[in-house]
């Protein structure tokens, strides 16, 4: 799963190529098909097979983790189907602590599992880690049989955008991996996530994480009383643009509070139909996925792990926030 570098050549393309006839790109004056071409086309054809060759591969599972029962569990924890819950988008000033405490909690809970990142661990270790951390706290891993899925985290590694299953395999220098934690605490869920740096990162998927952490802040900044839902993409979208890089359109953020996934949905891209107004009160998580190429993605065979179509790599940060009268108010953070 070592990755090796593309080609500065490759690297100094722009990403949307001349039409044959329009002039090259490298500044020489001819036109492209008289240029660059056939080199590009071969270059492309390269690229194409050093990221197939260093794809990230399933690994094998371990079994599913237990909780102890004394743990508050969500409605699904037993049969994997989650119920509507209360369906609300908004917490009460009752609700609001404990909404709080849950998001405090998966703060740490990032903070920690982001320590456990280095080479030679897997993410499977991470997972116990995060299951058992995730207990320590008195809270439940939300993901845990959330829709049947078996474990305690998303590990999304390289090319997978989202919805990593943790597994046997190793992390290994120069991977860039998110980690993804959801804790069940005191009635309510708490979401965030980030994506780490695996020893030494080439500059290319630095750049991409750091641009990526910026959107999230961009889209968190974007959210004002009275505003369409469509504010938060745009800002997102735009910075992602400026950068020329592809914002995943496949998942958004969500509503949260006593519901894991509530109706509200986030687009993380311009969408003139999410016209829904933010109000005082309402809870839901910004999460927005990056690519170094497409926005488009393709599912794994067990129904969860999305990677993106052209195998480039994804990057993705995430904060549950809360409307407020003044703006907002980042809740997962400790």
């Amino acid at each position: 799963m070592n990755v090796t570098p593309a080609p500065a050549a490759l690297a100094r393309r722009p990403q949307k190529l001349p039409r044959p006839n329009d002039a090259c790109w490298c500044g020489s004056g001819k036109k492209y098909k008289k240029c660059h071409s056939e080199d590009d086309a071969d270059a492309r054809r390269d690229e194409k097979k050093r990221l197939e060759a260093n794809r990230v591969r399933p690994g094998h599972l371990s079994p599913m983790r237990t909780v102890p029962p004394h743990i508050l569990r969500p409605d699904y924890a037993e049969t994997g189907v989650p119920g509507r819950g209360s369906g609300r988008l908004f917490r009460t000033p009752e609700e609001l602590p404990r909404m709080r405490r849950a998001c405090q909690a998966a703060a740490k809970l990032l903070r920690l599992a982001g320590e456990q990142v280095k080479p030679g661990v897997t993410t499977d270790q991470i997972d116990a880690f995060v299951h058992q951390t995730t207990i320590d706290l008195g809270g439940y891993p939300s993901t845990l049989n959330y829709r049947g899925y078996k474990k305690s985290l998303c590990t999304s590694v390289n090319e997978i955008i989202c919805h990593g299953i943790p597994d046997d395999r190793a992390l290994v220098d120069g991977d860039i991996v998110n980690l993804d934690v959801t804790i069940f605490l005191d009635g309510f869920h708490g979401d965030t996530n980030a994506t780490f740096l695996v020893g030494t990162v080439d500059e290319e998927s630095r750049e991409l994480v750091r641009v990526t952490r910026e959107c999230l802040m961009l889209g968190v900044e974007a959210v004002k009383p009275g505003r369409p839902v469509s504010d938060i993409g745009r800002a997102i979208e735009q910075h992602a643009s400026k950068h020329g890089y592809g914002v995943v359109r496949s998942y958004c953020g969500h509503g949260i509070g006593d519901t894991f996934h509530a109706n509200l949905q986030v687009p993380h891209y311009f969408d003139p139909r999410a016209t829904t107004r933010l109000e005082p009160g309402m809870t839901f998580t910004i999460e927005p996925m990056i690519s170094l190429g497409t926005w488009e993605d393709t599912v794994w065979d067990d129904g969860w792990t999305a990677v993106t179509k052209d195998l480039k790599r994804s990057a993705q940060f995430e904060h549950t926030v809360l409307v407020t009268e003044a703006g907002v108010e980042i809740l997962t953070v400790e």
